[in-house]
């Protein structure tokens, strides 16, 4: 019989934790000297279902009107390093946690430990312990599928949205017939190479996003740098490889594509974000969004949020052009000062 705790390096893994749930944890070395990134480490203790502790890292840079700035896949809090400088320099706190599998917070062995109510219950249980009050959520990604759950949880610890190049899949949004034929799609879609998923992703086609899943979650190409541009600087793509000395690590990294709540066994997702959408269409307080112009995972997504939500109505909603998925990596100066702007002028 398995110990009930077990603590130690296990085939040179790093497993903390109690018994069933293995986690992992990324030896700091892998954090040294990253470019651009030499924030010091926060940890806060939360509970997974079974009573295993897990520890989830964020940075927390500045004083002044508080953002929370949530990732998404495959990225960590290094996604913000080149925005902290201009929003704490404006005289905000930057506070940017890494969610659980990704960066210095720890990794849950597993690919089945992660679900996206996991997720959500995880970092609402992080927001609490560290009594966030009055803040803005600045999310893109997985960072607004987790980041929006979370808020519309606990929506008087918020005073405003940000939202940028990501989305809350509803049963408005993803209709029933769009779910089945998504399912029906999904088992012939094949296993392309990363040169083509950049093709696909790019073409708009219906089932590009499938072909994200498929590779995420099958191809021994797939790398936390792999969905970056080829021109990517060597230390950049350093910093993105960092949480992941080895294939062990990516447990979380190769799941989270499938976790959209997009085919028919993600119903209950689905009406978890139906919910989340009655509050946030009461949510009057300011919501600004700012897309960019080049996602083709997103595009349009922005209109969602606009139209559904009080809050979004009079503001001066932002298009940072020539700006990608990431657009914290293309264009964060463009992205920090459109934050900074829409809260100087909505604040209370």
């Amino acid at each position: 019989m398995a110990p009930a705790n077990i603590i130690g390096i296990v085939e040179g893994i790093n497993f903390t934790g109690e018994y069933p749930m293995q986690i992992m944890r990324t030896p700091d070395d892998r954090f040294e000297g990253l470019d651009g990134y030499p924030f010091k480490p926060n940890y806060t203790n939360v509970k997974a279902a079974d009573g295993s502790d897990i520890r989830i890292h964020h940075i927390d840079e500045g004083e002044g009107p508080l953002l929370i700035c949530m990732h998404g896949q495959p990225t960590w809090s290094y996604l913000w390093r080149k925005m902290v400088a201009p929003l704490t320099q404006a005289g905000f706190r930057v506070v940017a946690p890494d969610l659980v599998g990704f960066g210095r917070s720890d990794k849950p062995a597993r690919q089945d430990d992660y679900t996206y109510v996991n997720h959500v219950d995880w970092m609402g249980q992080w927001l609490a312990a560290n009594d966030f009050t009055d803040a803005t959520l600045v999310c893109q990604d997985w960072g607004g599928l987790i980041g929006l759950r979370m808020l519309t949880a606990a929506p008087d610890r918020f005073s405003r949205i940000v939202v940028a190049n990501t989305g809350l899949p509803d049963n408005t949004l993803v209709k029933p017939e769009t779910s089945a034929a998504l399912a029906q799609m999904a088992p012939n879609v094949p296993l392309v190479s990363a040169a083509e998923l950049g093709a696909k992703m790019g073409s708009g086609a219906p089932d590009a996003f499938l072909h994200w899943i498929k590779f995420a979650s099958e191809s021994p190409e797939f790398t936390a740098s792999s969905i970056f541009s080829p021109k990517t600087a060597p230390e950049v793509l350093k910093g993105y490889e960092a949480p992941f000395p080895d294939e062990s690590y990516f447990a979380g990294a190769r799941k989270f594509p499938s976790l959209v709540p997009l085919m028919p066994h993600h119903s209950d997702d689905r009406v978890d974000n139906d919910k989340a959408w009655e509050v946030l269409g009461a949510w009057d307080k300011p919501v600004l969004t700012a897309f960019s112009d080049r996602d083709p995972v997103t595009k349009g997504g922005e209109v969602a949020f606009q139209k559904r939500i009080p809050g979004a109505k009079g503001v001066a909603h932002v298009t940072i052009t020539d700006g990608g998925h990431f657009l914290q990596e293309d264009k964060p100066e463009e992205f920090a000062a459109a934050i900074i702007t829409f809260v100087q002028a909505h604040s209370a």
